[in-house]
C-alpha cells in the first residue's frame, strides 16, 4: 500500500538549517512532518537523526553530546550517528532498537537534508549556487518560521505582481502592473520573467545604484526573472541597468544585479521554514552595504510573511471557497504540477526511512 507523503515530496534535498545555526549542542527542527535532531561530530561532520529516544520517547535534542553521540537527558541512553544505541547504564544496548537517521550534506553555508529513501540520495542533485564561495559576490540572509503552506511562498515568488501592493515603499512601482509576465521553460526549469523599460528606479534599487557609483536619478531598464528549482527553491535574477545599455546583459559598470535566494522547507502541511537572502555582484567587499541590504530585505520578506500567514488562516476560515487562477499565476501552476508529479511518483512505493 502506498504511503501518503502529504503536500511535499521526500526524495529531495531541503535546506534544514544554516551552517551557523548548528553549534556545540543538539539542534531540533521539524521537516516534512518529521521531528529531527542535528549535531556535529568531533570532526565537524553533521549528523541527522529522529528526535526520539527509543527508551521512553524523550526528545534527544534535550540531551547532550558525548564522543560523537547524543546522550538522552532523561535516562542516559546514548545514540550513535546511524541511529544505533551505543550505551545505556546497566543495560544491554544491543537489545534496544535503532532510530532513523537521514542523509545530510553541508554545502554553500547550508545543511541539506534528504528525508526520503536513503538509497536515492544523490549529492549532485543539490542545486548549484553560482555566488557561493565567489569573491565577486556578497551574500547575507536569514530564516523565518512561517505558518503557511510552503507552496504559497512558491506562488508568491513565481509571480512578483504583488510587489506593487505589498512592497510599495521599497521595490514596488506602477510599471510592474503595466508589464506582461512571460512564463516559459528554460534549461528544464520553469521561469517567469518581467521586463520594464525606461523607468525610474524604486527606492531599493536607487539605493543600490548609489552604492555602485551610478546616478540613482537616471532612467533605467529593470528585470525580474524567477526560476523554480524543485522541490522548493526559487532563485530570482533581479536588477536595474542604465536605460539603453542592454538591461540584464549590460556591462557590469552600468548596472546593479542581485540574486534573491529562496529555500522553502516544509515543516508540516501548514507551516514552513523560509531561508531567504540576497547575493549581489557589485561592491562585494562593502560590509556595511551587506548589512544594510540584509536589513532592507528582511523587512521586505516580513511583509510577505504577514500576507501569507493570513492567507493560510483565511483559507481555513472559508474551506468551501474556490480560488481562481489568472494568467499571472502560470508559473505557480506549473510549479505545482511538477510537485504533484514528484509526490505521485513517490507514492507508487512505500517510503521506509528506517
Amino acid at each position: 500500500m502506498a504511503q501518503k507523503n502529504g503536500l511535499f515530496p521526500k526524495n529531495a534535498w531541503y535546506v534544514a538549517l544554516t551552517s551557523d545555526e548548528l553549534k556545540d549542542k543538539p539542534f531540533a527542527r521539524q521537516i516534512c512532518n518529521i521531528n529531527m535532531v542535528f549535531h556535529r561530530k568531533n570532526d565537524g561532520t553533521v549528523v541527522a537523526l529522529e528526535d526520539f529516544c527509543p527508551h521512553r520517547g524523550a526528545a534527544l535534542s534535550l540531551g547532550y553530546l558525548e564522543d560523537d553521540g547524543i546522550v538522552c537527558g532523561y535516562h542516559g541512553l546514548k545514540v550513535g550517528c546511524k541511529g544505533q544505541v551505543i550505551d545505556m547504564p546497566e543495560q544491554n544496548p544491543k537489545k534496544i532498537p535503532c532510530i532513523g537517521y537521514f542523509p545530510v550534506v553541508e554545502k554553500y553555508g547550508f545543511i541539506w537534508i534528504w528525508p526520503g529513501k536513503k538509497d536515492k540520495a544523490d549529492e549532485s542533485l543539490i542545486p548549484l549556487l553560482e555566488w557561493a564561495n565567489n569573491p565577486e559576490w556578497a551574500f547575507a540572509g536569514g530564516v523565518f518560521d512561517i505558518k503557511c503552506d510552503y507552496r504559497f511562498m512558491i506562488d508568491n515568488l513565481m509571480d512578483l505582481t504583488h510587489e506593487k501592493y505589498v512592497h510599495g515603499t521599497s521595490i514596488g512601482q506602477e510599471e510592474i502592473d503595466e508589464s506582461p509576465v512571460i512564463t516559459e521553460e528554460e534549461d528544464g526549469y520553469i521561469v517567469t520573467s518581467r521586463y520594464m523599460h525606461n523607468i525610474i528606479a524604486p527606492p531599493f534599487w536607487a539605493f543600490c545604484m548609489k552604492n555602485n557609483n551610478l546616478d540613482p536619478t537616471q532612467r533605467v531598464d529593470r528585470w525580474q526573472k524567477s526560476k523554480f528549482v524543485p522541490p522548493a527553491a526559487v532563485f530570482i535574477d533581479v536588477g536595474v541597468a542604465l536605460e539603453g545599455k542592454g538591461g540584464k546583459d549590460a556591462p557590469k559598470e552600468d548596472k546593479v544585479r542581485c540574486t534573491v535566494i529562496d529555500f522553502m522547507t516544509p515543516q508540516s502541511e501548514t507551516t514552513m521554514w523560509y531561508f531567504w537572502g540576497m547575493a549581489r555582484n557589485f561592491n562585494p567587499t562593502n560590509e556595511q552595504l551587506t548589512q544594510d541590504i540584509l536589513k532592507g530585505q528582511g523587512g521586505i520578506f516580513e511583509e510577505d510573511l504577514e500576507i501569507l500567514e493570513y492567507q493560510q488562516q483565511n483559507l481555513a476560515r472559508f474551506p468551501d471557497k474556490s480560488l481562481i487562477s489568472l494568467d499571472i499565476d502560470a508559473g505557480g501552476r506549473k510549479a505545482r504540477r511538477i510537485l504533484n508529479q514528484m509526490i505521485k511518483t513517490e507514492e507508487e512505493g512505500y517510503i521506509d526511512n528506517k
